[in-house]
Formats: structure tokens, C-alpha cells, sequence
């Protein structure tokens, strides 16, 4: 049964109500003033609530300010009973809040429809709400099962620490890294398009055909044949117009050598240098349109040398399109210059660099998934 609650100050109105809205089956709850029903609101939780606005002490208007403000309170409908029937009053009204008016005197008739409007719009939103509150649900139970897919901290030389941080919307962040051989490690991150789970499927279905190798034909000894391969297998015309960024490499552990090739991604950032002394910053790049944006496209290997000591930094997006606090996008040069500040002051753990990032934006969540490898080039060892 809908429980509405009754604010009036006068003693007349109050009693006249409660009997028509019994009458049509409601429960009825009764307030004397702005303060007895904000109290009565909060503890009752009623899917409606008419208010009279001119009350002494806490107004109409007040009342309904705390009511919105009430996230147990958010679906209920209210109803502003006054006598005003100015426009600019009314805009008070809906400014603080209010969701429907009901003039005085009142007409009885006017009072069950409105009520009856009310109290429907008040189950869609509650309706509404709960469908949010399970997609929500299923976008967090997706990105757990994205996380345990992904691959725990590599120890030894190289050692590799990771990030993956889903935005609230679950989006289409991927990386994994596996031995080729005892001397070859392959490493990648990909990022594809949109949010949601149709960016999240393709990522998994990706990881899973890198990790067991199933490319045809594909040398994955080689970036840019597993980039053709993956071009080759998932054009965005069969695969629900998404297309996605990758950094693919391989890394030689007995040369230092390691061999990389991209696809619309940022650039890989390899920090070499003394902490406390002059750090140099190289990023890593190659030409390359996105993946699935065109069947003929072409894509090159780069490599370089690695030397001991050096950090490679493997990352999404995400961790440098951030909206700072005045308007402004941070952008890639500010993060590379970030890397390069920490390393030169010998204090650049994935918890710092992601302390310094948050702190970029000035809040705790990310617009956009982020996902962060942190590759370490032990001194002295291969």
C-alpha cells in the first residue's frame, strides 16, 4: 500500500486529506509542521508528500530542499500545496525541488489525479532505479572476471607490477605478458572502443587468442605480424563496429634488446638513467592505424636497446585524459614529464604515480578505465 505523508500546519486541511486519500486506499501519515515531516520523511520513507509551502518556522520550500537531498528520499514524489500563482513562484517551487503544485483551495478531484500521477511516476523511478542498481551490479561482477583474467605480478628480471582501475562504466582495458621461450617475453596492452560490455568482450576474446598463441600463421616472436594478424581477424565491420589500440613487444633478455610495434596507442615509455642524476625519457612508438579500422592496413616493428636499470612504462589512455579541476585536459607530455620527476627522485612506485595522477584530477574514480604496466630492468642482471 503507498504511504503518503501530510504536511500542513493547519489542523482543517490535514484532516481533510488523510479521509479522501484513505478513501482510496493509502496510508496516511500526518505532519503539524516543516520540522515534525522532515523528521516523519526520513524515518517513514513515503513514495509522496504533500507539503504546504507557506508553513511558519520550515517552509514548504525548505522541507522539499531536504527531502531531494535525501539519497533514501530520492524517488519520492512532491506535491507543493499554495495559494501562489505566479510564474516566478513556481519556479521557486521547481528549483528547490518540487515535483508537481497543487493550488488552494483545493479540488479534490484534482488532488486523487494528481496523486495518482505521482504515485506512478514514483514506481518507474523506483523501477528505473533498481535496473540501474543491477546493471551496476553486473558491470562490477564483469569486471571482476576481467580482473582475474589478468595475469599476476611477474617476479624476477624483468619484474613487472601492474594497474587496472574500470571507470564506472566498464570499458575495454586489456594487457597480458608470457614467456615465448626461457629468453623472449612477449608483453601488451589493449584498449578498445566504447564502454561497456561490448568493449569488454572483445578485450577478453583478444587476450585469450594471444595467450594460447591461436593467430594462424602469426610469428608472435614479431609485433608487427601480430598486429597484421589481429587486423586481419577483427575488422570492426564483424565485430559490432569496435576497433581497438594496442602496444605489443618482445623483450630479449640475454641482448636487452626489445622489439615493439603499435596500433594506435600511446607510446610505450622506456626511463633510463641514474635516480638523482639526468633521467631520459624515450617513447616508444611505431606508425599504425587502430585495429579493425581497415583491412589493408600496415604496421612496422621498432626496436631498441635496454639498459639496466631502466623502467618501461605500458599504459591506457585513461591515466592521462583526465579533467583537471580547472577545465583543462591533462595530457601525455604532462604524464611522461610526471615519470620522468619520479624516477629522477628515485620514487616511482605504481602506488606514487597513481597518487600523483588522482591527484591531477582532484577525485578518487577515473572517466575511463585505466590500466598501467610498470617493467623493471633489474641492475645488473639481464
Amino acid at each position: 500500500m503507498p504511504r503518503i505523508l501530510v504536511i500542513d500546519d493547519d489542523p482543517v486541511i490535514r484532516l481533510v486529506l488523510m479521509r479522501n486519500l484513505q478513501k482510496q486506499g493509502y496510508e496516511v501519515a500526518l505532519a503539524r509542521n516543516g520540522e515534525e515531516g522532515s523528521e516523519l520523511a526520513s524515518q517513514l520513507r513515503p513514495a509522496l508528500i504533500i507539503c504546504d509551502w507557506m508553513m511558519p518556522g520550515r517552509d514548504g520550500l525548505e522541507v522539499c530542499r531536504q527531502v531531494k537531498a535525501n539519497p533514501d528520499l530520492s524517488t519520492t514524489f512532491f506535491i507543493l500545496l499554495t495559494s501562489r500563482g505566479e510564474v516566478e513562484d513556481r519556479v521557486r517551487g521547481l528549483d528547490s525541488g518540487a515535483d508537481d503544485f497543487l493550488s488552494k483551495p483545493i479540488e479534490m478531484n484534482e488532488l486523487k489525479a494528481r496523486v495518482r500521477a505521482g504515485l506512478r511516476l514514483h514506481q518507474l523511478t523506483q523501477d528505473l532505479q533498481t535496473q540501474k542498481q543491477l546493471l551496476e551490479a553486473e558491470l562490477a561482477e564483469a569486471a571482476d572476471y576481467v580482473r582475474s583474467l589478468l595475469p599476476p605480478p611477474l617476479l624476477g628480471s624483468p619484474a613487472i607490477n601492474t594497474c587496472f582501475i574500470p571507470s564506472r562504466q566498464l570499458g575495454g582495458d586489456c594487457f597480458d605478458y608470457f614467456w615465448l621461450d626461457p629468453d623472449y617475453l612477449a608483453i601488451y596492452l589493449l584498449d578498445v572502443s566504447g564502454h561497456g560490455l561490448g568493449s569488454a568482450l572483445p578485450s577478453i576474446s583478444v587476450l585469450n587468442l594471444l595467450r594460447s598463441q591461436s593467430l594462424p600463421g602469426v610469428n608472435f616472436y614479431l609485433p608487427d605480424r601480430v598486429l597484421t594478424g589481429l587486423n586481419e581477424t577483427f575488422q570492426m565491420s564483424g565485430h559490432n563496429e569496435r576497433y581497438f589500440t594496442i602496444w605489443y613487444g618482445v623483450y630479449n633478455k640475454t641482448k636487452r634488446q626489445l622489439v615493439y610495434a603499435s596500433a594506435g596507442h600511446p607510446p610505450a615509455i622506456l626511463i633510463s638513467g641514474e635516480a638523482d642524476a639526468t633521467t631520459t625519457a624515450k617513447r616508444l612508438k611505431t606508425a599504425g592505424l587502430p585495429i579493425g579500422m581497415f583491412s589493408d592496413a600496415q604496421y612496422v616493428s621498432d626496436r631498441c636497446e635496454v639498459e639496466a636499470g631502466s623502467s618501461l612504462y605500458i599504459f591506457s589512455d585513461g591515466i592521462y585524459e583526465i579533467n583537471q579541476p580547472d577545465g583543462e585536459t591533462w595530457t601525455l607530455d604532462g604524464f611522461v614529464g610526471l615519470l620522468s620527476d619520479l624516477s629522477q627522485a628515485n620514487n616511482i612506485s605504481l602506488d606514487t604515480v597513481l597518487g600523483s595522477v588522482r591527484a591531477m584530477g582532484a577525485k578518487e574514480t577515473f572517466d575511463d578505465d585505466l590500466s598501467l604496466l610498470q617493467v623493471s630492468f633489474a641492475q645488473g642482471s639481464p
